[in-house]
This record gives C-alpha cells, sequence and structure tokens, in this order.
C-alpha cells in the first residue's frame, strides 16, 4: 500500500454499505470487489508514475469527500443546463447516479435507455451489459478508473439497434453537490448502421469543492456512426477526473470534441481502439484554461488492424498561471499496414506566467504506413494585434478575437448551436470584453 492508499480508504465504510444494499448480479459485485481490492493496495497515482508525472493529484487525497446518498436538485436547477437540441433526450446524473425523474427520454424513440440496474437483469440485454461493460477501460487502469468501477451504481446503458438513427442529440447531464464524490458511469451500444450524437456535459451547480470521477464506454459495431461531444465546464473549486473508451468495427466513424473549460485540477484519458479494418475516427479537443487551473489530456489510438485513419487535433488557450499537459500516442501495431495516422497540438499562452508540457507520440511497428505528428507552444502575434489596434479595436476586444481565431478550427467543428454558442461566449469573454467594446 501506498502512501495515499491509507487515506483513500474513507471511501471503505460506503463501499461496503453501497455493495451490501445493491441490487446487482454477483458477476457484477464482484468486479467492484475486485476493482476496490485494487484501489486500496494502489491509492491515487502519483508523479512517479509516468504517465502522471505532471499532473498531482495529492489534492484529492488529502479531501474527505463523502458519497451521496441523495439530492435536492429539481427541474428548475437543472433547466438552465440543458441544451435547446436534447431537451428532449436528456439523461440528468445527481452526484453520479441516473435520476430518472430529472430526466427526459421523449425524443429518444429509436433506442433503448436502461438504468444499469435494469439492464444487468435484462433478459434481451443482459448479456451485451455483461460483455461491454468494463471492457474498454479496464479498472485496472489507474486508481481513478479503479474508485469508479467500485462504486458502479445507478449508470445508464443506451442501446442503439441495427439501422437506428437517433433524430435528436442525447445529452448526459452531471451535476453534483458540494463535499461529495460522484462516480457517473455510461455505457453506449451503437449497432452495425446506428446513427447518433451523444453529448456529455459537466456543470457546477455551485461554485464549490467536489469530486467527479466520471468513466464512459462507447462500442461501435460496423458501418455505425457516432458524434461525440464532451464539455467539461466544473466549479473552479472542483476535481475532475475522466476516462472516455471507445472502439470502432469496421466502416464505422466516430467524431468525438472534447471541450474543457472547468474545474481547478482536471485529467481526461482518452483510450480508442480500431478492432477492424476500415474505421475511422476523429478525436480533438480544446482546452481553454486560466488562473491556477490544472488540465491534462492523455489519448492512445490503437491502430490494430490494417487500413484505418485517424485525426487529432488538440488546441489549447493557457492564461494567468494555468498549466496544461497533453500527452497523446498513435500506436500502429505490427499487422497494421495501411493506417493513416495525424496528430497535432497547438497551444497559446496569454500570459509569461503560463505553462504547457506536450509529448506527441508516434510508436509504429508496420513500414507501410502514414503517420505525423507535431506540436507548438507561441503567444499572440504582435503584428496582428498591432493591425487590429490600428482599426479602432480595444486591446481586451483585439486580443479576444485572435484568441477566438486560434480556436475557431474546433469551435467551428461542432454542429450543436447550443454548445458553440457557449464555447464563443467563453472565449470571447475571456478578459470580460465583448463585441460592443
Amino acid at each position: 500500500m501506498n502512501s495515499q492508499a491509507g487515506k483513500e480508504t474513507i471511501y471503505t465504510k460506503d463501499f461496503l454499505a453501497s455493495l451490501e444494499n445493491a441490487n446487482q448480479p454477483e458477476w457484477l459485485k464482484n468486479l467492484r470487489s475486485e476493482a476496490f481490492e485494487y484501489f486500496t493496495e494502489n491509492g491515487f497515482p502519483t508523479p512517479r508514475n509516468e504517465e502522471w508525472k505532471y499532473t498531482n493529484v495529492a489534492a484529492i487525497g488529502n479531501e474527505d469527500f463523502r458519497i451521496a446518498q441523495s439530492s435536492d436538485f429539481t427541474p428548475e436547477k437543472i433547466a438552465p443546463f440543458v441544451f435547446n437540441e436534447s431537451k428532449e433526450s436528456v439523461l440528468v446524473f445527481s452526484n453520479g447516479s441516473f435520476d430518472r425523474n430529472l430526466s427526459n427520454l421523449d425524443a429518444i424513440k429509436d433506442a433503448t435507455v436502461l438504468s444499469f440496474s435494469a439492464a444487468a437483469s435484462d433478459e434481451k440485454f443482459g448479456e451485451i451489459f455483461k460483455a461491454k461493460l468494463g471492457s474498454l477501460v479496464d479498472f485496472e487502469k489507474n486508481g481513478f478508473t479503479a474508485l469508479n468501477a467500485a462504486f458502479i451504481g445507478e449508470g445508464v446503458f443506451l442501446f442503439i439497434p441495427k439501422n437506428a438513427k437517433i433524430e435528436s442529440p442525447v445529452q448526459f447531464l452531471f451535476v453534483s453537490d458540494e463535499g461529495k464524490a460522484a462516480f457517473p458511469r455510461v455505457l453506449v451500444v451503437a449497432e452495425s448502421f446506428a446513427e447518433a450524437t451523444i453529448i456529455e456535459t459537466f456543470v457546477r451547480a455551485d461554485e464549490t469543492k467536489y469530486l467527479t470521477d466520471a468513466v464512459i464506454e462507447v462500442s461501435l459495431a460496423d458501418e455505425a456512426k457516432i458524434k461525440h461531444y464532451r464539455v467539461q465546464r466544473e466549479s473552479h473549486e472542483a476535481f475532475h477526473v475522466g476516462a472516455s473508451g471507445t472502439e470502432v468495427a469496421r466502416g464505422s466513424v466516430y467524431d468525438a470534441t472534447n471541450i474543457t473549460l472547468g474545474a481547478r485540477l482536471s485529467r481526461h484519458d482518452i483510450d480508442f481502439k480500431f478492432n477492424s479494418e476500415g474505421g475511422e475516427a476523429f478525436v480533438d479537443g480544446l482546452y481553454l484554461i486560466s488562473e491556477d487551473q490544472h488540465h491534462d489530456t492523455h489519448s492512445v489510438i490503437d491502430h490494430r488492424l490494417p487500413n484505418c485513419t485517424s485525426h487529432q487535433t488538440y488546441k489549447g488557450i493557457i492564461d494567468g498561471k494555468a498549466r496544461a499537459v497533453f500527452n497523446g500516442k498513435i500506436l500502429v501495431r505490427e499487422n497494421a499496414s495501411g493506417t493513416d495516422g495525424y496528430q497535432s497540438n497547438k497551444n497559446l499562452l496569454l500570459s509569461n506566467d503560463a505553462r504547457v508540457d506536450t509529448k506527441p507520440q508516434l510508436e509504429i511497428f508496420n513500414d507501410d504506413v502514414k503517420c505525423a505528428h507535431g506540436a507548438t507552444v507561441g503567444q499572440l502575434e504582435e503584428e496582428e494585434l498591432f493591425y487590429l489596434l490600428s482599426r479602432g479595436l480595444n486591446e481586451s476586444l483585439a486580443r479576444n478575437l485572435l484568441t477566438y481565431g486560434f480556436a475557431e478550427e474546433i469551435v467551428n467543428k461542432i454542429e450543436i448551436e447550443s454548445i458553440k454558442k457557449q464555447l464563443d461566449e467563453a472565449v470571447l469573454n475571456r478578459l470580460n470584453a465583448n463585441l460592443e467594446a
């Protein structure tokens, strides 16, 4: 047991109580028990772990976050966080647990939405649920994935059948109370030729301190198409650690855009696997942080089979004394001939105290591939700034417009207008400037 593991046993009492009271099959309880044993033996990761070298999570271990048993969230309190496009297709998680009373499933006509307890006991979907849960995010990845697995409770299983197309974007909305630890979990399975847009939104009801430890797994069968938006706008006092595991099959397309704006300390792990030939993936993102925020993105795009294509463009805007970390790896295995992989990480530092550690990686074990990667770190161009100032703009607005221009490639990719509007405001109002200034 490492030095942190003893502290983390504050979760033991809550874990044992939740396991005893859970209406879950033995296989799931066994999975949870194994995960909690791993956590108690290993604790949270430390900077001695190469994958966490630049992200010290000791502050999380020093907090006494408790597991929430209930919440006082109401439809009125949730309403401001629901996008117009998903008012009738929103699945609300309060303190990590799926709350059907706060959710609206009216527009989800061609898919099945089940709570984890219902999915585990369902005659039709039980075996699919068992086979896929935990298959894309291994609980032994780190202490956070282990703790999330240990506290698997009332998550959401979204099943999209063959040839089905969900017209309305499905929004997973996560909100937490002060002083609580939340462990939301989502499993999405899309059968052949299925299509859907899913949105993860992590929001703050108040500027308070809490922990979100989230996991989502997304499985695409042949020719399926999923667009996945992830918007993290947690409290600037909160801690956020998330893991996304995705697999695609022959001819399927996965298009992800990850937006990070909130949390005092945040981390997002992305594990992506090509499990058949001919798949395609877009794994893009934008992090916009300031003051003393810290954000870390770690991604692995695993080309396991031939003739697959991956595109990854990540941009960072770092202000104040904020620090960003980007570590992206494209892994091309021996039999993955015909791979086409591209990765780019560009960062804009808006202050002399801002910092970024970027490490794009290629690990290639096949000669018949086309791969490229690159990273840049820079500041606003003085000539461009001077040009805008000479046209009568004040300096704050000029800087914000140039900052927006840097982010525009990612912003314009977003097809959900409500998300795009939020992001526009976040970038343009970074220095409390506005277009009328």
